[in-house]
């Protein structure tokens, strides 16, 4: 699916999602990443959505956004809140939709000036 967006000033956007890629900043990535409003895309060591665990929300919290948008995958699913705890702690939102939809939300609160980060799960394909 491809997005179209107003161009953002310094900031990352989300240009395309399709089966297990995502399009950032015109980069391909087949694998988990975190996308935060402004600054460096990173991979996300998080290859299925069973595995997921705290760590991996904890490594958010540098970033400091305001609002996390998780992408589940596929399809939607919901995590235990105890694994995103701190971030709840920390008065961090944290919403959950299929990664396609996670993508199209990071982009429109993105364009609005959110300090907004993507945690986008790629499953791997076995």
């Amino acid at each position: 699916m491809k997005f179209q967006l107003d161009e953002q000033q310094g900031g990352n956007s989300i240009s395309r999602q399709e089966d297990q890629k995502v399009w950032v900043n015109g980069q391909v990535h087949q694998r988990s990443l975190l996308v935060p409003w402004r600054g460096e895309v990173q991979a996300w060591d998080a290859a299925r959505f069973e595995d997921l665990g705290e760590a991996h929300f904890e490594r958010i919290l540098a970033l400091k956004p305001e609002l996390v948008v998780f992408g589940s995958g596929a399809r939607l699913r919901f995590l235990r809140p105890a694994i995103y705890r701190c971030l709840i702690e920390a008065r961090i939102g944290v919403e959950t939709m299929d990664t396609a939809a996670a993508c199209r939300t990071y982009n429109v609160l993105a364009s609005e000036g959110r300090s907004v980060l993507a945690a986008l799960l790629i499953e791997a394909q076995d």
